[in-house]
């Protein structure tokens, strides 16, 4: 390997009685691959492609130590024995890649609920989580002795399953642990709550217990907050202090430090935008003083970035999870000299949304991830047969499409109707706090332009211009609806359209984000989706200096954000530009220069005053007319938005699966 460029990255390091063989530690997420609280071959796989990519450590996926912690159906339990199998099909598989393979065995005390397993919440004291809102049982010395038991069990069976080691979690990102160790959560008056050292028993006692089970031949760490990062939290200076005295027990080998609670969730995974490294100051403070080896996280996406944060001494090693979902082979190509190769993580967190829907963890445009078993990147079969095709459509589809098709051997000609491939992606990045979504676009004109591809800019395809093609695939997008309607009128969705929609001064929120017209004054914007659409045609105007009102059918705005877990991040930005929301409402009339609005409960009618123009949020149209006009004539295809308008990462997915077909 290449380590010229990154002699840091690519170092080996000493981590208790093993050694890394570079600084690159792919951390604990959650992958919904489990299935009756047991690891699969999916997850096997999806382990694998980032040990074989590179990353010298990984730890799994955080597995519960007791019943009370199900998030969702089929949550890993550390403590069955049924587990030790799955660990050694999991440990050969990725130490054939001579990458250490821990367990993170983990509670997640009052920040869940008791749907799932039927069971109570625990936690130290009756203190429900913001999130969840349930209250807790309060744990007797009992329970407690249950938990610790959970953790023993836990790292016995990683020990007899073949595993490297254990990464003891729970104290950091608001967990059990962390909320026995928090005066902002822990208010018990016997041994385990009041001072510190009460505070700290059950931790203590967690790791006499795992180190008594795995001896001194595995590596035991601990995961724990540099930051809580709300009043009444730990801070930097105390958990400083909490860390030193873990060290001097001299059970554990290293030290994974993170931020945030359930609180503001934002501090543990935040999307784009976030200041790359953002935990890294707390993070180095507290590492000068210790001696093990620290994992610094905190949106670390390049590999840049990464080395001089090494260099710096904020961390030991460079812990990274979105970054790994997004590109497996991101240590790879670093450490042998293809950085700009890397597919960035833009902080979308579709991650998140899937997790969110119940659904196996994705990537916003990786669609390998999550499913390696049935789409490997690395392995595409050359066509049978060569034929030219014709892509119509340079968004994030066609781009992909046309990638795929070309390294498979096809003759692929690219047409695009505007000057720029992109699609809606590049218009949606013209968002500030969007912008990192230009990433998707940037990667994949990197690698259609490492292929042998024409591209045909400015230009709109007729059935003409593909006469001479073997096979066409449609991927052009589709076009904002302007009817005025919302789904509680499904009747009229065909029909006329709502009075004034069809003004002049009225814009779909795909016109307004492909013209950009200067709009002044006050804006209304009408969303009946609820996604991010409305929030970044808001964001736009209001960072012009626009007065922006923001109405909805919806109890409130951009909903959908929740999945992603930035609602209140959005919400809060806008609110801070002076956003205007109107929510329950429908919009009933358009005027010259105002709107009537009816609210759906009460009926009563709001009028806004001095609107200057309007953009409906209302779904959109699929662009499928070329598609049936050629159809009858030659194999045809749609994909993307022009299937059916949805999600970035439904385009990029349908482009790589129909180019793996023809």
């Amino acid at each position: 390997m290449t380590a010229d460029r990154y002699p840091i990255l690519g170092s080996p390091i000493k981590l208790g009685p093993k050694t890394a063989r570079n600084r690159i530690w792919m951390t604990a997420h959650a992958t919904l691959l489990v299935k009756d609280h047991l690891f699969t071959d999916a997850h096997i796989a999806y382990y694998t492609e980032r040990a074989k990519g590179g990353a010298a450590v990984i730890t799994m996926e955080a597995m519960a130590t007791h019943p009370t912690t199900q998030p969702y159906k089929g949550k890993a339990f550390a403590f069955d024995p049924r587990m030790v199998p799955e660990y050694r099909k999991l440990a050969d598989a990725v130490h054939a890649y001579d990458t250490l393979l821990l367990a993170q065995p983990w509670h997640r005390g009052r920040q869940t609920n008791g749907i799932t397993n039927g069971l109570p919440v625990w936690a130290p004291s009756a203190v429900p989580c913001g999130v969840y809102r349930e209250m807790p049982h309060v744990m007797t010395t009992s329970d407690i002795n249950e938990i610790i038991d959970g953790y023993r069990l836990s790292a016995r069976y990683a020990r007899e399953g073949g595993l490297d080691g254990v990464e003891v979690h729970g104290m950091s990102h608001g967990y059990l642990l962390n909320q026995f160790l928090s005066p902002g959560t822990n208010f018990r008056q016997d041994r385990y709550g009041g001072s510190l050292e009460n505070r700290m028993r059950i931790v203590h006692e967690i790791l006499d217990a795992s180190r008594s089970e795995i001896g001194s031949d595995m590596i035991m760490g601990m995961r724990l907050n540099s930051d809580d990062g709300h009043e009444g939290g730990l801070g930097p200076d105390e958990w400083a202090d909490i860390a030193r005295e873990f060290e001097a027990t001299g059970l554990i080998d290293y030290i994974s430090f993170s931020h945030g609670t359930y609180i503001n969730r934002m501090l543990i995974y935040p999307t784009a935008p976030e200041t790359h490294g953002f935990q890294l100051k707390a993070t180095g403070k507290i590492k000068n003083g210790l001696t093990v080896p620290v994992v610094g996280v905190g949106r670390i996406t390049n590999p840049d970035e990464a080395e001089a944060w090494l260099a710096e001494g904020q961390c030991d090693f460079v812990g990274m999870a979105r970054a790994l979902i997004a590109d497996p082979r991101w240590a790879n190509k670093a450490l042998e000299g293809e950085p700009q190769s890397i597919r960035p993580c833009v902080g979308a967190n579709w991650c998140m949304s899937r997790i969110f829907a119940q659904a196996p963890l994705g990537c916003i445009h990786n669609p390998s991830a999550g499913q390696e078993l049935e789409l490997d990147e690395t392995i595409l079969p050359l066509a049978h047969a060569k034929k030219s095709v014709a892509v119509v459509g340079g968004g994030p589809a066609g781009m992909r499409a046309s990638w795929t098709l070309a390294r498979r051997g096809h003759a692929v000609t690219l047409f695009e109707a505007s000057p720029e491939l992109g699609g809606q992606v590049r218009w949606w990045a013209l968002a500030e706090s969007r912008r990192e979504l230009i990433g998707i676009i940037s990667w994949l004109e990197d690698r259609v332009a490492e292929e042998d591809i024409k591209i045909v800019r400015n230009h709109r395809v007729t059935a003409a211009d593909l006469a001479d093609f073997d096979e066409i695939v449609v991927a052009a997008g589709s076009t904002g609806l302007k009817h005025g309607w919302t789904m509680l009128h499904p009747e009229k969705w065909n029909g006329d359209t709502l009075p004034g929609a069809e003004s002049s001064h009225v814009f779909s929120y795909t016109e307004f984000l492909s013209q950009q017209p200067d709009l002044t004054g006050e804006v209304l914007i009408f969303d009946i989706m609820g996604g991010r659409q409305g929030a970044v045609v808001a964001e736009i105007l209001a960072r012009k200096g626009v007065s922006v009102h923001f109405a909805t059918q919806l109890g409130q705005a951009s909903p959908d954000l929740a999945s992603s877990r930035d609602w209140g991040k959005v919400h809060g930005m806008l609110k801070k530009l002076g956003v205007k929301f109107h929510v329950d409402c429908e919009l009933t009339e358009i005027c010259e220069d105002h709107v009537r609005l009816q609210d759906l409960y009460t009926k009563k009618e709001l009028v806004v005053n001095s609107i200057s123009n309007v953009v409906l949020v209302q779904g959109s149209q699929a662009n499928d007319q070329l598609y049936h006009a050629m159809i009858a004539q030659k194999p045809c295809h749609l994909i993307g938005d022009a299937m059916a308008p949805r999600r970035v990462n439904d385009a990029i997915n349908e482009g790589e699966l129909i180019a793996r077909q023809i």
